[in-house]
């Protein structure tokens, strides 16, 4: 059996992150999110897999390369056009010569996600089976409609909370007989106009199909959609990384819970790190430094002494300068803050953080969340970044700005002084 993995999307709501890259190579722990995905898919015993592109299709080639990388002989097929997961499937279709594993390339789950969908399948032998993950927010998924048998009805996207047929959300990982391209076939283009995968199923469900779904724990589930899930991705990855402490620890340092430094990184006297916390190759934590938990730092990074990082993720080549803060932030590859530079995370009132997704700001539920920083992004010395803001990638920020809102790529942003100068008097 082989499986097919759709990564095509470009991943808007995440912007500015995927300005520079496509969603599915962002990092959490150090991985790309797209590669936790072929992980679980090889752990469920599959070694043929064909990855659907799109966006930045280059990018996602180049770094896994074709065969034999990470153990899984790896194909591509590029989707000519986004006209949803449907066409998605659809364009895989010639690379496949029976029942097949779909996965969403974009999410996070547990290893043994993809192995409970296929056991299900190849017990039960159903036309489909799919993953669910109970939601406390049906409004935000495609919730499925059970029948009196347990069997899958329809799915139902993003319905009223008190409209919803069940709690039970489409987790994106799906086994399937060849018969579901034959309903592909049959569907009509949405309002968006984009062929949905979702009414494929609901059309096989309704013509007789056996849809079976495998409930998926809750804590083993994330849909990245928006930056701030990015943070609870890079937790959750934390939190199963293996303990290793390879780099050079010089006297002083303490090392907390669990804590992976990589072989070439330094970590200089009189820092404490507080894990979960992954530190990448090269990486160069300065004196006095805290580094608290929930942080990845990538490859290259260099930190400057007592700054101090909590909850964040800090892409390749960053310079963080003396005496800064990063707080429930992420920091896109080769940003430079200047000394001094704060990110506030945390609002006078206490609320939610809101952040502005298309146009529209969103309650992020969040009660700390700091700044989203696009690739090449530099501050001047004792710059002040307020909760919530987007910065696009290029970005300049001059020395002392307060940044109260996004900014837009490729600006500079200045604060005029007035000065006076006097003689002294004798």
């Amino acid at each position: 059996m082989k499986a097919v993995l759709l990564a095509a999307g470009e991943g808007v709501r995440l912007q500015p992150l995927t300005a520079t890259r496509p969603k599915h190579l962002i990092k959490v722990a150090g991985k790309p999110i797209l590669q936790y995905c072929l992980e679980a898919v090889k752990k469920a015993g599959i070694e043929d897999v064909i990855i659907v592109t799109h966006y930045m299709e280059e990018a996602i080639r180049n770094y896994f390369g074709e065969e034999q990388k990470i153990g899984l002989n790896l194909s591509y097929v590029k989707q000519k056009s986004v006209l949803g997961t449907g066409n998605a499937v659809n364009e895989a279709e010639s690379y496949l010569d029976g029942d097949f594993v779909l996965v969403y390339g974009d999410l996070l789950f547990g290893q043994d996600s993809v192995k409970k969908v296929l056991e299900l399948f190849k017990r039960e032998k159903p036309a489909a089976v799919m993953g669910v993950v109970p939601v406390d927010n049906p409004e935000s998924y495609g919730i499925i409609e059970q029948d009196n048998r347990k069997n899958v009805k329809r799915i139902i996207e993003k319905p009223n909370r008190e409209k919803a047929p069940s709690n039970l959300a489409n987790a994106g990982i799906y086994a399937f007989s060849k018969d579901v391209f034959d309903k592909i076939r049959q569907t009509r283009a949405s309002v968006r106009g984009e062929w949905e995968l979702t009414d494929a199923i609901t059309l096989l469900a309704k013509d007789g199909g056996n849809v079976l779904a495998a409930h998926l724990l809750k804590d083993e589930w994330f849909d990245v959609g928006r930056p701030w899930d990015l943070l609870d991705a890079n937790n959750w990855a934390l939190k199963r990384l293996t303990p290793k402490v390879l780099g050079t620890i010089e006297n002083g340092v303490h090392l907390n819970g669990l804590v992976y430094v990589a072989e070439t990184a330094r970590i200089r006297s009189g820092a404490y790190i507080e894990g979960p916390v992954f530190i990448d190759e090269q990486v160069d934590v300065g004196p006095n430094c805290y580094i608290r938990s929930g942080t990845s730092i990538g490859k290259r990074v260099r930190v400057g002494n007592a700054v101090e990082i909590k909850n964040s993720i800090l892409m390749d080549d960053v310079h963080v300068g003396h005496l800064s803060y990063v707080g429930d932030s992420i920091l896109g590859e080769k940003c430079n803050l200047g000394a001094g530079t704060i990110t506030a995370n945390l609002r006078f009132d206490y609320g939610h953080v809101k952040m502005k997704i298309k146009h529209n700001f969103v309650d992020t539920g969040r009660r700390k969340l700091g700044v989203i920083l696009g690739d090449n992004v530099k501050t001047g010395i004792n710059s002040l970044f307020m909760p919530g803001v987007k910065v696009g990638e290029n970005t300049w920020v001059g020395a002392n700005v307060v940044v109260e809102q996004d900014l837009p790529s490729d600006s500079v942003v200045l604060i005029r002084q007035t000065t006076t100068i006097k003689e002294k008097k004798k």
